[in-house]
């Protein structure tokens, strides 16, 4: 137990400095960045449109299920096929958060690699859906925010940064520190050279665990930085840190349905494929990883003893992490009293804020709502004022989630 307790103090030191400079930057792109900002960019059909909506998508801290309702608002304001197709398949590989906690603890050349491919990877799918995806005629338009954040600019960077971003991502973020530490004190070293000379068959058993999963992009990178100290490759810890965050089941099924079967399909391959390919390449230049968690058995006892200023980093970040999630737990749990003329409906799919301000904004615009606020905690939508069932039904399942009534 003691050796796991200072693996964990090791895992969680080395990356709090990276991931609260992360979640800061973050902020600013929320806040600062005007909503039709990425619109002005993504709405021709060509392959200007593509580069831009992958560049524009790698810094933010969106997650497999935080891109989508993002990806149907930006096709509701009439961003191109391409580009949604883009936009879809980088952003959840990186973020300015996950590139600083790569960096902390696997180096400079994995922080460098990962944004490189998922450029690459969110260009060519997004080529791909131009070319063999036929752009539907009439494309819906969204409605008004449902609500605007309060407060000075400099409060809202904060509270989305340490608050809102830590309720989304902050559980996963803690399951990926536990089980890094559990991974480098049980399994056996070079554990994954039982594998033999397969990368193939090591990126393939990652395919197999990571795509239908939902995994954090910045949650993952301990993991992957602890299995590359057990004998995983460097390839196939790229292939995990690639198609875990990009991909999962339930966004496979609100892709198909919100755009269609083909374009489902050629996101898929897209993002399995080029994550092999990146993984091979990684192996075949002899890409040398060593993750900053190892140390030699000379100085393993200094390793243990993180420094002063991370420790102190790793100290607020746990604070933070406890406030924000204790205060997800409560609001989960909390029985609000119903005004008159207020409804609550049962919304499934939602899991982080960004859902939450999709399924808003699907139903400002319908006759009726006065104001709506949802919770994806509870799963629930509430609305304010005489809207209609069905219109309400309909604007949800349009925006890609489950209206359960």
């Amino acid at each position: 137990m003691r050796e796991y307790l200072l693996s964990l103090l090791n895992v969680v030191c080395e990356m709090a400095p990276y991931l609260l400079l992360g979640f800061f930057i973050a902020g600013v792109l929320h806040v600062f960045v005007p909503q039709g900002f990425y619109r002005n960019y993504l709405s021709k059909d060509n392959k200007w449109a593509v580069l831009w909506a992958a560049l524009l998508g790698i810094p933010l801290p969106l997650c497999s299920c935080g891109v989508i309702p993002t990806a149907i608002g930006l096709r509701n304001e009439k961003a191109s096929k391409g580009a949604v197709a883009s936009f879809l398949i980088a952003t959840p590989q990186t973020g300015i958060d996950s590139i600083l906690a790569t960096f902390s603890l696997m180096g400079l050349g994995f922080a460098i690699i990962r944004p490189v491919a998922a450029l690459v990877t969110g260009v060519c799918g997004g080529l791909l859906v131009n070319r063999l995806v036929q752009e539907d005629d009439d494309i819906p338009t969204s409605g008004p925010s449902c609500s605007k954040e309060s407060g000075s600019k400099f409060w809202r960077v904060l509270k989305y940064a340490y608050f809102k971003m830590i309720q989304d991502i902050g559980g996963r973020l803690v399951l990926g520190l536990l089980v890094a530490a559990l991974i480098q004190v049980a399994i056996p070293d070079e554990f994954f050279l039982h594998f033999g000379k397969q990368p193939l068959l090591q990126m393939l058993v990652i395919l197999i665990v990571a795509v239908p999963m939902y995994i954090c992009s910045t949650g993952s990178i301990p993991v992957a930085a602890a299995l590359i100290l057990k004998g995983l490759s460097p390839g196939a810890a790229l292939v995990m840190l690639m198609a875990g965050p990009a991909v999962n089941l339930a966004s496979i099924l609100v892709i198909r349905k919100a755009m269609g079967r083909r374009f489902t399909w050629i996101y898929l391959l897209v993002i399995v494929c080029f994550s092999v390919l990146f993984g091979l390449l990684v192996n075949a230049i002899g890409f040398d990883v060593k993750p900053l968690t190892t140390a030699d058995p000379c100085c393993a006892a200094e390793a243990m003893m993180p420094g002063t200023f991370k420790l102190v980093c790793a100290i607020v970040l746990t604070v933070l992490i406890i406030i924000a999630l204790s205060m997800k737990l409560f609001d989960r749990f909390a029985h609000k009293a119903a005004d008159p003329g207020m409804a609550v409906y049962t919304v499934e799919g939602m899991h982080c804020s960004h859902c939450e301000e999709a399924v808003c904004r699907a139903v400002a615009a319908i006759p009726g709502v006065e104001s709506a606020s949802a919770s994806a905690s509870r799963k629930t939508l509430t609305i304010q004022g005489p809207a209609a069932k069905d219109a309400i039904r309909e604007a949800v399942e349009n925006a890609g989630y489950t209206f359960k009534g």
